[in-house]
């Protein structure tokens, strides 16, 4: 790699934290590379401070595109396509649980769904099926929320995040003051 210490130690964590993610080390370093990058970087680029093959680079850019991730620039009287990473980590958030929700969560739903059809014809698919309906409905209230929290901006965000568990001594104090008289039930 040709990056000075603190990026290489940045973008080979990424690289391994990549496969537990789901992409490949590659994948993950290039990533790493471009989000700290201070400028669009071409393929070239990142062959050369990666130390990678040219397919490799390329591969790996357009999964980082079907993300979302990175975005495809020109810079004037170049003709090399560039690529950037979303500057505000609130939007690399939120476009990642997106991704995520439309390739993992989205396909589970509709597969429980269709098992939520079905008949069952025993006792223990009764059971099955209830445990399957307790994870639809689950999974159903937990899209409906985050869709809500997509909506937010991201001072709003952060601003619900730093209440951590206070959130839950607010519910408990509205409840405590919907029971006082004069509260409304």
């Amino acid at each position: 790699m040709n990056l000075p210490p603190l990026t290489q130690g940045f973008v080979l964590h990424f690289g391994e934290m990549g496969s537990r993610w789901g992409v490949n080390r590659t994948v993950g370093q290039i990533y790493a590379l471009i989000f700290v990058s201070d400028r669009p970087l071409h393929a070239d680029d990142i062959v050369e401070k990666l130390g990678v093959s040219r397919s490799n680079v390329s591969m790996g850019l357009k999964e980082l595109m079907a993300w979302r991730l990175v975005r495809l620039e020109h810079l004037p009287g170049d003709r090399r396509d560039y690529f950037s990473a979303a500057g505000d980590v609130w939007t690399i958030f939120k476009t990642l649980a997106e991704e995520r929700q439309r390739r993992e969560v989205e396909p589970t739903l509709s597969a429980l769904r269709g098992a939520l059809l079905e008949t069952p014809d025993s006792a223990e698919e009764r059971h099955a099926q209830e445990r399957m309906r307790e994870m639809y409905e689950l999974m159903e209230q937990m899209t409906e929320w985050f869709a809500e929290v997509r909506k937010l901006s991201p001072q709003t965000l952060q601003n619900l995040m730093a209440l951590g568990g206070k959130v839950q001594r607010l519910l408990e104090m509205k409840d405590k003051l919907l029971v006082m008289p004069g509260g409304k039930s």
